[in-house]
Order: C-alpha cells, then sequence, then structure tokens
C-alpha cells in the first residue's frame, strides 16, 4: 500500500532543515544542512537530494510525497512575487518549480516562517486540536504568526502576523529597528527587555547584574527572581506592553489561544500571572479568557507547519 508523506522545509540563513511527516503528523526523519545559494539547479538539487535520502529512509517512492511546504523568513503577498528576502539568496519561484518537477505527485506551497510556525503548534503543539491561534515568537525580536479557521493568514503585502511592529506607546523617543516608535518588540524581545533593565538600573543608581550581552534575559530574570527592582520593572513593563497588544489582536482576530515561543518566553511561568493579569486588563471582557500558554515544538516549529501547509495544499 502506498504511503501519503508530506515534507516540511525550515529554510533559514545558515541552515535548510526538512522533514518528512505522515498525514498524522508524526516526524519520520529529518535533516539539517548548511543553506547554499537557492538561486540556480546547484541549489535546488541539494533540496532535492536531502528530500531524495529522507524518502530512501523510510523506505517509500517519491510519488509518495503528496506535499510540501517551504517555511522562509521574508513576507510572501498574495501573488506569491517575493520581494524580500534578508541574510540569503533565494529565487523562491525557481526553487519552488524545481521541487515541483522532482516530486510530480506534489503539490509545493510556501509560507513564511513564523505562520508556518504557528501552523506547527496547531497541527501539533501548543494549540493542537484548536482551529485558531496567534503565535509570538519572543527572541532577540518578535515575530508572530496567525491563523485564522485552519488557515495562515497571509495578508495582501505577507504583512500579517508583523505583531513585533505593533505600536504600543507612540509616544517613545527612540527608534524601533523598522524606523518607526513605540513597536512591541522595543520592551518585550530580548534586547528590548535588556535595554529596558539598563536603564531601569541608570534611574535607580544601581549596578546591572552582569549580563553576557545585550540580550541576555537569562541573567535578567535571574536577578528578577532574586527580588532585584530594577528587574521587576523590566519584566512588569513587558507584561503591560505585551498585554495590551494581545488585547489589541483580541480585538481584531479574537484566537482561541496564544501560544508564545522563543527564548523569553522559556521564562513563562515566572510572569504569566502578571501578563495575564494585565491582558485581561485591557481586553474587551469577552475575550478575557483566551489562554497564554507555552509553545511546544521549538525550533521545529517551522518544520512542522511547513508540513501541514503542504499537506492542506494537497487536499485543496
Amino acid at each position: 500500500m502506498a504511503k501519503e508523506l508530506f515534507v516540511g522545509i525550515d529554510i533559514g540563513g545558515t541552515t535548510v532543515k526538512p522533514g518528512i511527516f505522515t498525514r498524522e503528523g508524526e516526524k519520520l526523519g529529518n535533516l539539517s544542512v548548511p543553506t547554499p545559494p537557492l538561486v540556480d539547479g546547484r541549489g535546488y538539487d541539494a533540496v532535492t537530494r536531502g528530500i531524495d535520502e529522507l524518502v530512501a529512509s523510510v523506505e517509500a517512492a517519491g510519488d509518495e510525497v503528496l506535499g510540501i511546504g517551504l517555511a522562509v523568513p521574508c513576507p510572501i503577498p498574495a501573488d506569491g512575487d517575493v520581494k524580500v528576502v534578508a541574510n540569503m539568496r533565494l529565487n523562491l519561484f525557481g526553487l519552488q518549480k524545481a521541487l515541483a518537477e522532482h516530486f510530480p505527485k506534489a503539490v509545493v506551497r510556501a509560507v513564511n516562517d513564523a505562520n508556518a510556525a504557528a501552523m506547527g503548534e496547531l497541527w501539533r503543539g501548543g494549540a493542537q486540536g484548536l482551529s485558531s491561534c496567534v503565535l509570538l515568537t519572543l527572541g532577540t525580536g518578535v515575530g508572530g504568526g496567525v491563523v485564522i479557521d485552519g488557515r495562515v493568514a497571509a495578508g495582501a503585502n505577507g504583512a500579517a502576523g508583523e505583531i513585533g511592529h505593533i505600536c504600543v506607546n507612540p509616544s517613545e523617543p527612540l527608534e524601533c529597528g523598522c524606523g518607526r516608535h513605540g513597536c512591541l518588540e522595543q520592551y518585550v524581545s530580548a534586547k528590548g527587555m535588556v535595554r529596558v533593565y539598563r536603564e531601569e538600573c541608570a534611574k535607580r543608581g544601581q549596578e546591572p547584574v552582569e549580563l553576557s550581552g545585550d540580550t541576555d534575559t537569562l541573567s535578567l530574570f535571574g536577578a528578577y527572581q532574586k527580588g532585584d527592582e530594577a528587574a521587576k520593572a523590566a519584566v512588569s513593563l513587558m507584561c503591560d506592553r505585551l498585554g495590551l497588544a494581545l488585547s489589541i489582536i483580541s480585538g481584531v482576530v479574537d484566537p482561541e489561544r496564544y501560544v508564545l515561543g522563543g527564548g523569553v518566553a522559556g521564562a513563562l511561568p515566572l510572569f504569566h500571572d502578571e501578563l495575564e493579569e494585565r491582558f485581561r486588563h485591557y481586553v474587551l471582557s469577552c475575550s478575557a479568557d483566551t489562554p497564554i500558554v507555552a509553545a511546544q515544538l521549538g525550533n521545529n516549529a517551522g518544520m512542522f507547519g511547513a508540513a501541514y501547509v503542504g499537506l492542506l495544499a494537497s487536499e485543496e
């Protein structure tokens, strides 16, 4: 009996991570290889060879691959014509064409990497069994993915899910990396939290704890646990700004669940209650009980989600 297989490919600036899955979402195998320039046959062949290796490892044939999803680190507009790709060389149309030719039974579909991660958490992670969720990745920056009725909301310009750039403080004098002021990312990313912590230390005339760098929230949360007042102020501001942003999102898409991933979210048990309180303070009362939970798939979320996007595309 022929297998039904689905491939999710998480394409990053340094690595390409393909994984092979069953229809039920069981991961049968995965690889991680350095990202080649994905602009010509040589680069495309490196990806197809990796998938061939995975297919062979489960004793299957290429025509048993029915869907392939590509999670890519850039906005994907409705027409699929990617205009901005950072930190890598990628011809998305060319790669999709090469995959479709190599796996003729497969439907190939591309999705933004943050949206893919949200789909992964919906399929097999923190929002499993639901039809809608919003994922926020709180790391060096802030990413996001929005799923409504089981489908990614990409937006006309591919910008749906740019949650890190919701404005939560119009009077902020510092400029965000996007060129605007008062973006969520300036307060809840690892970099933003460390900046606020240092500012709070300066206000109090205290020395900050030893930090390994500008994104060292591990040390910041350690200080928070020990009662450091500046750290407590930084975490409280983060909770307030994030609670406000989530309330805004609820007023637009009203998801069934918020899923938090990334390094900052690893400390969610420490600040969950305060975040929940601030969210309930700002949100419309009918959405106040929306759960806020931790992501479960870690760095594999994009791979899972890309495979799920490929699976759904094969059913259209």
